[in-house]
């Protein structure tokens, strides 16, 4: 005999996960305002340009600022890898490291 489903149980941890992940997602952004130093502006202006991106139809402009945000998360991926690699002697890069060289870090 097959086992009897609960649909309510179901449904309801599947909106707990949706509840999960929208919040997950608005603490990812605002991770991202603070990061980019956007928090140093009025929540007023924010919104503004944060519309006209949304609004804008200029496709090269688009690309820009895609490029622009993949530098910066690539930036903040070789920090991560450096701080997390444990290297406390001051910030001294290993002997034979060329730090532009991006090895090992997260591309985004």
């Amino acid at each position: 005999m097959r086992k009897v489903r609960d649909y309510d149980a179901e449904l309801k941890a599947l909106g707990d996960k949706a509840r999960q992940l929208k919040a997950r997602k608005v603490e990812q952004l605002g991770q991202l305002v603070a990061a980019t130093g956007a928090d140093a502006l009025d929540a007023e202006t924010l919104a503004g340009v944060l519309l006209d991106a949304v609004a804008s139809k200029d496709a090269e402009a688009k690309e820009a600022w895609r490029a622009k945000g993949s530098a910066f998360f690539q930036r903040r991926g070789r920090k991560v890898a450096r701080t997390a690699g444990g290297n406390s002697d001051g910030g001294n890069a290993q002997p034979g490291a060329d730090p532009a060289s991006g090895s090992g870090a997260a591309s985004g």
